[in-house]
């Protein structure tokens, strides 16, 4: 297995007119049908809420443009934590957007069946990647299982893939796909780097900055 610093010069490497190749050869138009805003919805009606992973400067930029708290914004990752006497408990890595009480989103809003982003402008580069990643270790893999592969990129279920896709827009999307995974292999060199353990009761958020409250409180 690679190291993170090698697989960041990868994804530093990576070049945009290659992603944008193979964005343009799978096919891609959002149809703002809210699929990857929504809780998954599981077999029996018992789905798990929404989850995409969001940097710490990222929470804050969202911050700014909502005026909102920062777990107004960002939730613990749940990998790892678990429900106790007092609420949920453990330790986990990242962040996650938050979501409401449907499991969504909390910035997704519907309308007669179309979907919309109340912070499209400012949304995290997870999210403005949406169906793609990168195949680089170390990267995050967004919500939906990968259903198709060109070169570097994965595609992700979407009803908007193979659809016709404009050259800049497909550029567009691989210029942040790229930046994505250098910040996602960054973030998680950072993770470690700063890894300090705590010993405390209730959630701690493990993060490129140091451990955390769940308000985003250095521990």
């Amino acid at each position: 297995m690679e190291s993170l610093e090698a697989e960041l010069e990868r994804a530093q490497a990576l070049d945009v007119s290659d992603l944008a190749d193979a964005i343009e050869s799978i096919g891609f138009e959002c149809t703002r049908c809210g699929a990857c805003c929504k809780a998954n919805e599981g077999d029996e009606g018992d789905g798990d809420p929404h989850t995409a992973t969001v940097f710490p400067d990222e929470i804050r930029e969202l911050q700014a443009t909502t005026d909102y708290d920062w777990r107004d914004v960002a939730r613990p990752m749940p990998y790892g934590l678990s429900e106790g006497d007092d609420g949920p408990e453990g330790t986990t890595f990242e962040w996650a957007l938050q979501t409401d009480a449907c499991g969504d989103c909390t910035f997704y809003e519907e309308t007669d069946g179309e979907g919309k982003c109340t912070v499209h402008e400012d949304r995290p580069l997870i999210c403005e990647t949406y169906p793609f990643s990168v195949a680089l270790g170390g990267t995050s893999q967004p919500m939906g299982e990968a259903v198709d592969e060109a070169g570097m990129v994965r595609a992700h279920e979407c009803e908007g893939l193979g659809r016709d896709i404009s050259r800049a827009d497909a550029e567009e999307l691989a210029d942040a796909l790229k930046e994505r995974a250098v910040r996602e292999l960054e973030e998680a060199i950072g993770v470690r780097d700063n890894y300090e353990p705590v010993d405390a009761d209730g959630v701690v958020v493990y993060d490129s900055e140091g451990p955390k409250t769940p308000d985003g409180r250095p521990r």
